[in-house]
């Protein structure tokens, strides 16, 4: 009897390997897939490890430059932001590693699809419902919420045990005390000693981005290129380094986002199935391009256009968040959004400097800015006499409100 394909989001860690022969043992064909989404591994090493624990193929697929124009360039375009705070770095990440998965279920002949997520957390809806808006019929195998699966494993000692008795290769522990997860847009930190919101994270939690008390004393001044609001050149004005490709923007913004203690963030945030959750972001590159990006709306986008995408960006975060991303109301948002970008054009300038991402100043072929008009000591065409209907006009209703007090 041929046994039944599975494709399994793969990491090469602890869970998703005793999930790997799990799933084998229960006469599965497992194929791993793994995919690169930008976090610093070696994935030849990962790929000979699913080998090695029973995998019948691996998928290694990069789709970081995907990711950088099909999912943080929408993202961007709204300033989205989560809470006020959280820039989503996993949210972004989890959809595109959905529709690859179940693309390869599709080549593969499949519906079957695992994933390591745990039965608390977000990342369970998030690949879940990417998969039912990619493969209606798919048949989710989640570990973490199997009664067999639950029945075996209590815990990381049941299932250090089980690898050792089944010969899968674990490193030592020399982890730091709480869980990471890595991507273009940051890493982020939960669990263990984040767990009790009382207390400051350690520097040792920190691994993308330098404090600033360590980060140069100079400023770094970069000039940042956008067109409909999407980003097309980054130049540093110091060492004229000039980035156009989308990945390698993001990269290098990274990079200088690092050194210049660019995106530390520490909050309690609402996850989706009701838990609040500490955690702990570093978002340096994306910070900076989200600050330079909304510099250029001020002086480009329509005041009513600005105020009614701020008024509905709250919501698209929160779709994202909630693991909607393609969803019908989703997608409406997005050609909003989308339009609402159409003049921002133009030139961004900010200093980066010990942790803040200084407006350094804007141009654009398209500005409503106009100077003589906002000018203290022109007139500039205004007639201030003319405000005088305005506000009675616009008192009418506050009037005959008071009056029934």
């Amino acid at each position: 009897m041929q046994k039944e394909k599975i494709i399994l989001a793969y990491s090469g860690g602890l869970d998703t390997s005793v999930i790997l022969k799990w799933l084998a043992n229960k006469g599965f064909d497992v194929i791993a897939y793994v995919a690169n989404v930008g976090q610093n591994e070696d994935f030849e090493a990962i790929r000979q490890k699913a080998l090695a624990t029973g995998a019948q193929k691996v998928y290694i697929e990069d789709l970081r430059h995907q990711l950088v124009t099909d999912y943080i360039y929408p993202a961007l375009q709204a300033n989205t932001i989560y809470e006020g705070t959280y820039m989503l770095g996993t949210s972004l990440a989890r959809p595109i590693i959905a529709k690859r998965q179940v693309e390869i279920a599709k080549a593969e002949g499949t519906v079957y699809l695992a994933h390591g997520a745990t039965g608390k957390g977000n990342d369970q809806v998030r690949f879940e419902l990417g998969y039912y808006m990619h493969m209606p019929e798919a048949k989710i195998i989640a570990p973490w919420k199997d009664p067999e699966w639950l029945g075996q494993f209590e815990g990381r000692s049941d299932m250090i045990a089980y690898a050792q008795e089944h010969g899968i290769p674990i490193k030592a522990s020399t982890k730091k005390p709480y869980s990471e997860d890595e991507n273009l847009i940051h890493i982020s930190h939960e669990a263990g000693i984040l767990e009790d919101p009382s207390k400051r994270a350690d520097l040792d939690v920190y691994s993308i981005t330098l404090s600033p008390q360590q980060a140069s004393d100079e400023e770094t001044v970069l000039s940042i290129e956008f067109k409909d609001g999407i980003p097309v050149k980054v130049t540093n004005e110091g060492d004229q380094t000039t980035v156009t490709d989308p990945l390698k923007m993001v990269l290098y913004l990274n990079a200088i986002g690092h050194d210049n203690a660019i995106g530390r963030v520490d909050m309690v945030e609402n996850r989706y199935v009701g838990i609040k959750s500490r955690g702990v972001y570093e978002t340096p590159g994306c910070e900076i391009l989200w600050k330079a990006h909304r510099n250029l709306e001020g002086i480009t986008m329509d005041k009513e256009v600005m105020h009614l995408r701020d008024s509905l960006m709250p919501t698209y975060a929160t779709l994202i968040y909630n693991g909607y991303w393609g969803s019908p109301e989703f997608e409406m948002l997005r050609a909003a959004f989308t339009q609402s970008q159409k003049h921002v054009t133009g030139t961004s300038r900010v200093a980066l400097y010990k942790g803040n991402v200084i407006f350094a100043g804007v141009q654009s072929p398209y500005s409503l800015y106009d100077e003589a008009l906002g000018s203290m000591d022109k007139s500039g065409g205004y007639q201030p006499v003319d405000c005088k209907g305005f506000i009675n006009i616009n008192a009418i209703r506050l009037i005959a409100s008071s009056r029934r007090a």
